[in-house]
């Protein structure tokens, strides 16, 4: 039996995740959480397989969210399903420790797929995002925000998104002014002059959805 914990701020899908697991007899939904910290915690009260993450959550984000699930809990299968474009986004959720990368506009047969493949120890990926690692542009090639860290990258697309300072911080369970400092080192790593570049960017690039 595949064991699995769904962690999404929207209770609809959380509910439509669970009903789809309730048809597949190989699976189980143990828990549920709505945050980065209830999905950090629940990892250690419940005994699971995979974690179905959401990429937008409040709590420390996504990325970090794996990376701190990876440290604590090593056998623990990370599958995200996300909204965010595959090129921006996938990537780093794998380097950070998932095991999986899937659009939500996918059919529920490729989530169950996807499951079982991560579950067997295997990594889920769309064919034109194996293309996209197999031939990855030379550093240099590609644009600069792909330099940033993991942090400064969500930052950025939260800011992209039209969340302010203050937002940001409550999200991610940081001060306002850390969250104004990785925005100052986004204007310098970016070349950029104020804060309404640093959307206009977000959003040339496609990084407010």
């Amino acid at each position: 039996m595949i064991r699995l914990l769904v962690a999404d701020d929207h209770p609809i899908v959380r509910e439509g995740l669970k009903r789809l697991v309730e048809e597949c007899r190989d699976m189980e939904v143990v828990g549920e959480a709505e945050s980065g910290d209830e999905i950090l915690a629940m990892a250690h009260t419940h005994e699971a397989d995979v974690v179905l993450l959401d990429v937008s959550m409040p709590g420390p984000g996504v990325l970090e969210t794996i990376r701190r699930l990876r440290l604590t809990r090593e056998h623990l299968r990370i599958l995200v399903l996300s909204v965010q474009p595959e090129e921006e986004y996938a990537t780093r959720a794998l380097r950070a420790g998932a095991k999986g990368y899937l659009m939500k506009n996918h059919s529920p047969e490729e989530l169950v797929g996807a499951v079982r493949k991560v579950f067997d120890g295997g990594t889920y990926i769309s064919s034109a995002l194996a293309e996209r690692l197999v031939f990855e542009p030379d550093a240099t090639e590609s644009p600069p925000h792909e330099r940033l860290s993991n942090r400064e990258f969500e930052v950025l697309r939260m800011l992209a998104s039209g969340q302010s300072i203050k937002e940001i911080g409550a999200r991610l369970s940081l001060s306002a002014k850390t969250i104004s400092g990785y925005r100052a080192r986004l204007l310098e790593k970016l070349d950029l002059r104020t804060t309404a570049d640093l959307i206009r960017y977000g959003i040339k690039h496609g990084l407010d959805s």
